[in-house]
């Protein structure tokens, strides 16, 4: 049985490990897979056609826990702890609830003090008494009538929320915790550079932690800092590395299956050397290099939906990519939009409009089984961008490549246009 800490408006957790309010959901997967043999038989839990209108849930069915995460940026939203008769919890250090201590009304007001009037749900039969980023809710099945303030004595406690804020219905993720860094660069945002043909690069918004301690002992002078990065498609393997740092992964091509589709001769002539990516989960975001001149070919932004192959091995890519439309008529107006992580395949399509080729199926699948239980992808091309759009509509990832050029025409270009 799981022994854990209460921290009102932060976290659950002991001296191994903490759930911590604004954690990004790899990190809290990863304290799972690290702590299986103890922390066992956990669900993924989310909305398969509408992944956006419901939180994300990571259900600990044996110990009574859930973890909901905000389900546009994939932070830690609420703990909630449904069946308290599987965890021992204390607070401050001393237990109000475990195998030789009920969690009665009277063990909270002893453990944590007094607060305002409890509010009475009707319709869950349930009364919530609430502090600060932590609220109780007692079962009153055996009242005939509910209190109107007071919480009859001997009531139990039946769940237990960790929040942010006072009130749970409006919470909402906090900002990450410095604690959650670990030495890593995350992106607030990315925003995808174009010029009239098409993406030109990408304009990274970046949060790194600052100070003597960047990890689980984190120091009081520590902070987070926002910096922004630009890099371009020709841009050498070098400039890269002094703009984001080095990457979580360096993946080398084995053969382009891409290449299948392409209308030039020199498809089926094997190439001497391999393209290679650089992966950088944090940011969501893959870089491949050309494996002769070694400067940017291709941007990969990744959005991990649940339900994709790929899901958690990229953080969420916060994407933006402004397109300028051309309405039809005399006048020839033109109308600002903008695609984001959030758009679906048809609200692109009404935009961009329908590619004039059938789809590219991708079938993802690991050579160890061959399987993959979420099914076929679809990836369609227009403008210098290929999107693979999952079968919910919703787009898995968006492959950004440019026009044949240097990288000093593409910064000189680029800057010229911003002047």
């Amino acid at each position: 049985m799981l022994d854990l800490e209460v921290v009102p408006e932060r976290s659950l957790g002991n001296e191994q490990w903490e759930f911590a309010l604004g954690m990004p959901l790899a990190q809290a997967i990863a304290i799972l897979q690290k702590h299986c043999r103890i922390i066992k038989n956990v669900q993924v839990l989310y909305s398969e056609q509408t992944p956006l209108g419901h939180d994300l849930i990571l259900n600990l069915t044996q110990d009574g826990i859930k973890l909901l995460f905000d389900a546009a940026n994939q932070r830690l939203k609420v703990i909630e702890v449904y069946d308290l008769s599987k965890v021992k919890l204390k607070y401050c250090g001393v237990h109000f609830n475990s195998q030789a201590i009920s969690p009665t009304i009277e063990q909270i007001d002893q453990s944590f003090g007094a607060t305002h009037p409890g509010v009475y749900n009707a319709a869950e039969q349930l009364f919530h008494l609430n502090f600060r980023g932590l609220s109780f809710s007692f079962q009153l099945d055996s009242w005939n009538e509910a209190p109107k303030y007071e919480i009859p004595h001997g009531a139990m406690v039946k769940r237990m929320h960790i929040y942010t804020g006072n009130n749970l219905q409006e919470t909402r993720a906090p900002v990450m915790p410095l604690a959650c860094f670990l030495g890593n660069i995350f992106a607030e945002s990315v925003d995808v550079l174009r010029d009239a043909a098409g993406p030109v690069g990408l304009k990274l918004r970046l949060l790194t932690a600052v100070g003597a301690g960047c990890g689980p002992g984190v120091m009081a002078d520590s902070k987070v800092r926002s910096l922004e990065r630009s890099i371009y498609f020709g841009d050498s393997c070098q400039d890269v590395l002094s703009a984001l740092g080095s990457p979580h992964k360096v993946f080398y091509k084995s053969e382009d299956k891409m290449k299948i589709h392409s209308p030039s001769p020199h498809k089926q002539v094997p190439s001497k050397c391999n393209d290679y990516f650089f992966n950088y989960f944090t940011l969501g975001v893959d870089i491949l290099f050309h494996s002769a001149t070694h400067l940017v070919k291709k941007f990969v932004l990744h959005t991990n939906y649940p339900g994709h192959y790929n899901f958690n091995i990229y953080n969420r890519c916060d994407f933006k990519i402004p397109l300028v439309i051309k309405k039809e008529g005399a006048d020839s107006q033109t109308v600002d939009c903008l695609l984001t992580t959030n758009s679906k395949w048809d609200q692109i399509q009404e935009l961009l409009g329908h590619p004039m080729e059938k789809p590219v199926v991708l079938h993802r699948s690991s050579s160890a089984n061959n399987t993959n239980p979420f099914g076929s992808t679809f990836c369609f091309g227009l403008q210098r961008m290929i999107f693979e759009v999952m079968q919910n509509n919703h787009i898995a990832s968006v492959t950004l490549y440019g026009a044949h050029r240097t990288a000093s025409q593409t910064r000189l270009e680029s800057s010229s246009s911003s002047h």
